[in-house]
């Protein structure tokens, strides 16, 4: 049964003073906030191994922020934003960032009220910094403030080097400022690699090599998924009841060896962000998928609630690597669109690093659902005791109860 949630009693207050609004100078010099049978304590971030058990599993999402954000003008001067969602044509992200001379993206773009389909748009910028490319830009479709974008340039150059040379990296809106030269290296990882986010997954952003030598120093493994940040990790849930909020589909890879050494962990998994914790959770309905088609597939937003799931993760996991090793695959590669929220069953995650988020957002209820509703403890605790918040802000490590 899909849960009756008024996404108002997810609400607090947030002073714009507590938003950080820029990076820490040192990356893990963030204060860290420890959630653990029911009490809050607090140390600096540098000290995360000390508080994470030896034989366990640390999962990090290896996804890479692209400067998805394009700034066109219409003949007229009226200039355009465009934001690139994800590929369109081709709808792979590795086929269309190897594209050269035109591509087409799922797009938002502001100011469009009078951008009339199949309009020509310039790039906004000074010509000779981009001669012999000439990006333009034309509208294919349109659904409100989104639609689908064709780009063309020259100069034989790839998709991802004209992101790489025209466009700037899509920080937050809520940070209320332009992107600057610091959010180029600080708004991503230091162990990004895959191409594809128009989101950094935050919880990362802290982790710096000596704190990863001093996990890997304690006997921690540490492995990688990848899943895609969408534009929807923006979105605020606009509609008073949970249920009425839709998920944007967001893809994702998890190796083979990774399902392997999650069943062996022995001291349990602790997910680096909620993008982790996502698809680690979304891997046992995956597999429940192969026990009862004979294949994964996408996960639903509500699959998780919509019926009872009795496999144990064990089966549903094991179904996954047989049926990967049938296919001769070393990797699965699906989408999910799964929302956590109370009354979610975690059958993988024991422990979660992430930062502090909005109000009233689809990741403050998985926190909630992790924590067993105890969340206003922990956003009480963390405002009265001088944590900063959001994307550049603070860290937390969370134990599930």
């Amino acid at each position: 049964m899909i849960p009756e949630i008024r996404i108002q009693d997810y609400n607090y207050v947030l002073p714009d003073e507590r938003i950080a609004k820029y990076p820490l100078k040192e990356r893990d010099a963030s204060k860290l906030l420890i959630y653990k049978d029911g009490d809050c304590s607090e140390t600096i971030f540098t000290s995360l191994p000390d508080e994470l058990p030896a034989d366990s599993l640390m999962v990090f999402n290896d996804t890479k922020v692209v400067p998805a954000r394009l700034f066109f003008k219409r003949p007229t001067g009226a200039h355009i934003e465009i934001f690139c969602l994800e590929p369109d044509s081709p709808p792979e992200y590795n086929s269309n960032f190897a594209a050269t001379g035109q591509c087409r993206w799922k797009c938002v773009i502001g100011n469009s009220k009078r951008l009339k389909t199949g309009e020509i748009l310039e790039l906004d910028a000074d010509e000779k910094d981009f001669d012999g490319i000439w990006p333009t830009a034309k509208l294919i479709s349109r659904d409100g403030q989104t639609g689908v974008v064709e780009f063309f340039w020259q100069g034989g150059i790839s998709f991802s080097e004209l992101l790489d040379r025209c466009g700037r990296v899509p920080i937050p809106p809520y940070l209320n400022r332009d992107t600057e030269a610091i959010d180029l290296e600080r708004y991503q990882t230091t162990y990004a690699r895959i191409r594809g986010s128009v989101a950094a997954p935050t919880a990362g952003l802290h982790f710096t090599s000596r704190v990863m030598d001093n996990i890997a120093a304690k006997g921690i493994d540490m492995e990688t998924i990848c899943l895609h940040v969408g534009a929807g990790t923006f979105l605020p849930v606009k509609s008073s009841l949970v249920a009425d909020h839709p998920m944007h589909r967001e893809p994702f890879t998890v190796k083979r060896d990774l399902l392997q050494r999650i069943l062996d962990a022995k001291s349990g998994i602790t997910a680096v962000g909620t993008t982790s914790v996502r698809t680690l959770e979304s891997l046992y309905y995956a597999g429940a998928s192969c026990i009862e088609n004979g294949c994964p597939s996408d996960i639903s937003q509500w699959a998780p609630y919509e019926r009872e799931w009795n496999y144990s993760t064990g089966e549903a996991l094991g179904a996954l690597i047989e049926y990967l090793d049938t296919k001769g695959l070393d990797k699965l590669s699906i989408g999910t669109r799964i929302i956590i929220v109370p009354g979610f069953e975690f059958r993988l995650v024991d422990r979660m690093v992430t930062n502090f988020h909005q109000p009233q957002s689809t990741l403050l209820l998985l926190i909630s659902a992790f924590v067993g509703g105890d969340w206003r403890r922990i956003y009480d605790y963390a405002l009265g005791h001088g944590f900063r918040f959001l994307s550049y802000g603070d860290s937390s490590l969370l134990f599930r109860r």
